[in-house]
């Protein structure tokens, strides 16, 4: 077996040729003559595991943060109740997975990176959906938010009169920056937010592959390169 190193545009790959006639045992050898390739850093913006782990933990924080927020204070941004419930419940539920995808890469657990490599399309398909209603529902609530910031941080349309108490107020920081500056930096944070997913769901893929290939490798003394 001959391993070479080869340098590509993308980052450093590896070749293995297993070659006829090679003075290996015959269980070792699958395919004579060919030539198995793989790239081990190919799009990879930090070492496959320990930033793996670490992307999951900074997609976990934000989403359990961003969960709470909606949770706690989503009703002065969306006025049909309970999509904030829905919209925090989401996050949550990323933040979970998320914490999930790190344990699994921490203990090298193949059966796991299957889970997680079954579980991201659909979490990426809910939160683009989710993303879509929030930003419509946002821009049609705009004048009732606006209404908010103006009247100290009231909820829209409560009043003592109407059995409301009125002394929970939407947070300053939010309305200081403006409506305009609040709606793109929440365009901007969702995108994002979609981008981390997707890339955590490549990152587990690719470390899925790693550990179903090096499973699957026989040496010249049997299962010796098996985990």
């Amino acid at each position: 077996m001959v391993v070479e190193w080869r340098q590509s545009g993308l980052g450093p790959c590896f070749s293995t040729s297993l070659v006829l006639g090679a003075n290996l045992p015959s269980s070792s050898v699958a395919h004579p003559n060919s030539t198995i390739m793989w790239c081990d850093n190919c799009l990879l913006v930090l070492p496959l595991r320990a930033g793996a782990i670490a992307w999951a933990v900074v997609i976990a924080a934000y989403s359990l943060a961003g969960g709470l927020f909606l949770l706690m204070s989503g009703q002065y941004l969306f006025f049909v109740y309970p999509e904030w419930f829905i919209y925090g419940g989401i996050g949550v539920g990323v933040c979970a997975v998320a914490c999930i995808n790190a344990i699994t890469l921490s203990n090298r657990s193949l059966v796991w990176a299957r889970v997680c490599h079954f579980l991201w399309p659909f979490i990426i398909v809910i939160c683009g959906v989710r993303a879509i209603f929030m930003i419509w529902e946002l821009n049609r609530g705009k004048d009732k938010i606006i209404w908010e910031c103006q009247n100290g941080g009231q909820l829209w349309n409560t009043t003592p009169e109407a059995g409301y108490d009125n002394t929970a107020r939407f947070p300053d920081g939010i309305c200081g920056p403006g409506w305009q500056s609040l709606f793109t930096a929440f365009i901007i944070s969702i995108l994002v937010d979609l981008a981390f997913q997707m890339y955590m769901f490549f990152l587990n893929w690719r470390f899925m592959k790693r550990l179903m290939r090096y499973t699957e490798m026989k040496g010249p003394y049997g299962n010796y390169y098996r985990a």
